[in-house]
């Protein structure tokens, strides 16, 4: 028996009344059929409606041959009359995604005679698939035009067009149709076919807001998000930025030119440190030269400094530089054979007693130890 879809009559209907027709067990709860039913079912790139039937809870909505189905957590009285509470939140939610996500495709559908060929409404964030290549500064600009359709607050038209009408119309869709076909249309944005619970006013999507744009596969994948998401998504980002200027002392508008001064700043520091840590590595070089195998410990350094120092030392002794660079438990090592000989070997034995991580190749190494001094100098002193 196909189940009445009230869903399609309205979409912010919250909550209704409805006959049991079926109960049974299932795979993940109790399955439910309906007479009638305000739960959209998982569709279309479309999640399911949550919320409660009867009391017990509705955990997913799957639609068969017509008939929809409702996987409950517990079972319900077959013949009775039951209430269904729809999660309202979810659902328009739901809505403000899927229309946002219409009004942007068929404006980036029409601008650049490319297809929607994948949509997912994810928990956080809305994904949509083009068969084109698309530039950011165009996604921006379909931006801008997406979220004038929301201000102007035009009426949502939904229609079942008869076939003669459908054939002479022009709408976007995903796959071949037939039988009854709805259409959904953003006047001066989008026509589509689509069988998901939308807004009844454009304005009801609130904003739109794209978060990026990647290559993928013969065209570009979109990430967007929509409604109180884009609301939520954009404080957040607000807040950052606030507090990442607070730390740098300029107001929020002015934190990216502060960070590009910061980073200014920052490579003439590394450079200047790299200059003078030459000259101490290579004083250091000097006090070792000519001897046998070298043990040095260093404060903590980058992993590159603690390599170049063991380079330059192994350029003035005759045998093995190893420099431990870190304090506590926690040293970092860069170990380099004078005749570029093997030190895979002992690499793996040391790792393995002081419990490391690390290896290398042509006479050179480098890892980590998470062992203290004495257990390194005892290792060395075998």
């Amino acid at each position: 028996m196909e189940t009445v879809k009230l869903y399609d009559r309205d979409p912010f209907l919250r909550e209704f009344t409805a006959k049991v027709l079926c109960c049974e067990p299932g795979k993940d709860g109790w399955r439910v059929e309906l007479d009638r039913t305000a739960f959209y079912p998982e569709g279309g790139g479309q999640p399911a409606d949550h919320g409660f039937l009867g009391g017990v809870e509705v955990l997913d909505v799957h639609e068969r041959g017509g008939a929809v189905f409702h996987t409950c957590d517990k079972p319900l009285e077959t013949g009775a009359a039951v209430t269904g509470e729809i999660d309202w939140e979810r659902r328009f939610d739901h809505m403000q995604q899927h229309s946002g996500e219409h009004i942007i495709s068929g404006i980036l559908c029409e601008r650049f005679c490319c297809s929607n060929v994948g949509f997912h409404l994810g928990a956080e964030t809305v994904t949509i698939d083009y068969n084109a290549e698309i530039s950011w500064e165009q996604v921006l600009e379909a931006e801008r035009l997406a979220n004038e359709t929301v201000w102007a607050d035009r009426p949502v038209e939904i229609t079942y067009p008869a076939p003669e009408e459908l054939a002479a119309l022009d709408y976007r869709s995903k796959k071949e149709l037939s039988g009854r076909v709805r259409i959904v249309a953003f006047p001066g944005a989008d026509c589509c076919a689509c069988c998901g619970t939308h807004v009844l006013r454009a304005g009801q999507v609130g904003l739109i807001k794209v978060l990026s744009c990647q290559r993928f596969r013969e065209g570009v994948r979109l990430e967007i998000v929509c409604g109180r998401r884009a609301l939520d998504y954009l404080s957040m980002v607000y807040s950052q930025t606030r507090a990442v200027a607070q730390r740098l002392s300029v107001k929020p508008q002015n934190a990216a030119a502060a960070v590009e001064r910061l980073e200014s700043e920052l490579s003439a520091a590394k450079a200047a440190q790299a200059r003078l840590e030459e000259v101490a590595f290579e004083a250091i070089a000097n006090e070792n030269a000519e001897q046998e195998d070298v043990l040095l410990f260093q404060p903590p350094m980058r992993p590159d400094s603690v390599r170049r120092l063991a380079d330059a030392v192994a350029r003035r002794c005759k045998g093995l530089s190893a420099v431990f660079a870190g304090e506590g438990e926690h040293y970092v090592y860069a170990l380099v054979r004078a005749d570029g000989g093997d030190v895979s070997s002992l690499v793996k034995e040391m790792n393995q007693a002081l419990r490391g991580r690390g290896g290398g190749r042509n006479g050179f190494a480098q890892g980590s130890v998470p062992a203290a001094r004495g257990e390194i100098e005892s290792f060395f002193d075998r």
